[in-house]
């Protein structure tokens, strides 16, 4: 019976592997290639917008090792989401297991803002790979341009001089490829114009609401990859704000869209997402979701349907953390 089991072990990991291989992948600007989607583990602001949701129990671990069974091989995390030892525990158990091996995985986390004088940012990474259990990430991002204190006091230190910390640490292998997550175009373009190291990804919020298309178009010039968070923006009503613009998940118009391909609305803004060339990185930690989720790579949306989706944009950003304001890396528009 045991050996039985064994084989019907490896049978669904071979099974798994085949499927993953039918996932687009992208090409980075160093060589190195990324999955077209990913599984985000971020949780989320709490109320009152000024904190992360706090991690309470193991539901990330577990989904994470759900997200690996339905064969997402690309996970993003980073320091301040407290997730990175959970993510590590479900990497192991399915490294173990046989369902995966490291080589198959694509891993990314981020440096946080505490950590942005050039001496520090090995040491971080180095603490985010002790809590992982791993020997190197896939990809690295400074978290924001801007850095401060662990008391949220801020420092002007440059993220020009982030970056040459970023260049270090994949130079000693800790991160195979570097990249930034929140910076605007004028930053990007400073730094790109700055250092001979191109960022291989950005990392912005992207979803129906709030498209970026000046910012993607000039990725699209550097042939920087642009990674979507937030996804989903405002079409859960649970997670929109008060004056976030439509749609919602239960728009007519988006449920005769979603109908006609039989799938869901939220895999279809997935869908229009990959086809703007973005990698969303949708997060769940219900089965069923993160499943559906990555069902993505099955039709191909019309013209018209683009364009209607296109319409939604309108600049509206889910995630802001306005109490950043007043340092002067301050990525977003200030109202």
């Amino acid at each position: 019976m045991a050996i039985a089991n064994i084989i019907i072990l490896y049978a669904l990991a071979f099974i798994h592997n085949a499927w993953c291989s039918g996932i687009p992948k992208i090409k980075l600007n160093d060589g190195r290639e990324i999955p077209s989607i990913g599984f985000g583990t971020w949780l989320g602001i709490a109320k009152g917008g000024q904190s992360l949701e706090p991690v309470v129990d193991d539901s990330v671990q577990k989904a994470v090792e759900w997200a690996i069974d339905a064969g997402y091989r690309h996970i993003d995390t980073a320091s301040i989401y407290d997730t990175e030892e959970q993510i590590g525990r479900a990497i192991k158990n399915k490294i173990d297991s046989g369902v995966v091996k490291r080589e198959d995985l694509f891993i990314a986390t981020k440096l946080w803002n505490d950590a942005h004088a050039r001496n520090e940012v090995v040491p971080a990474l180095r603490e985010s790979l002790r809590k992982m259990g791993l020997d190197y990430v896939d990809l690295f991002l400074i978290h924001w341009p801007l850095g401060h204190s662990t008391n949220m006091t801020f420092n002007n230190i440059d993220y020009l001089d982030t970056w040459q910390g970023m260049i270090e640490a994949r130079d000693l292998g800790l991160a195979k490829s570097i990249g930034v997550s929140n910076f605007n175009k004028e930053q990007l373009d400073r730094l790109v114009t700055s250092s001979k190291v191109v960022p291989a990804s950005l990392q912005i919020e992207v979803n129906l609401n709030l498209q970026q298309p000046a910012l993607r178009e000039y990725c699209k010039e550097k042939n920087i990859s642009v990674t979507g968070y937030t996804p989903f923006g405002s079409l859960f009503p649970n997670r929109a704000g008060p004056n976030a613009p439509p749609p919602r998940f239960n728009d007519p118009a988006l449920v005769e869209i979603a109908k006609k391909y039989n799938k869901s609305v939220p895999q279809v803004a997935l869908r229009y997402l990959v086809e703007l060339g973005v990698i969303p990185i949708p997060k769940s930690t219900t089965m069923a979701r993160l499943r559906q989720n990555i069902d993505i790579f099955d039709f191909e949306l019309s013209q018209a349907e683009r364009d209607l989706l296109k319409s939604y944009d309108r600049g509206y950003r889910s995630v802001e953390l306005k109490l950043w304001q007043q340092h002067p890396y301050y990525p977003f528009e200030k109202n």
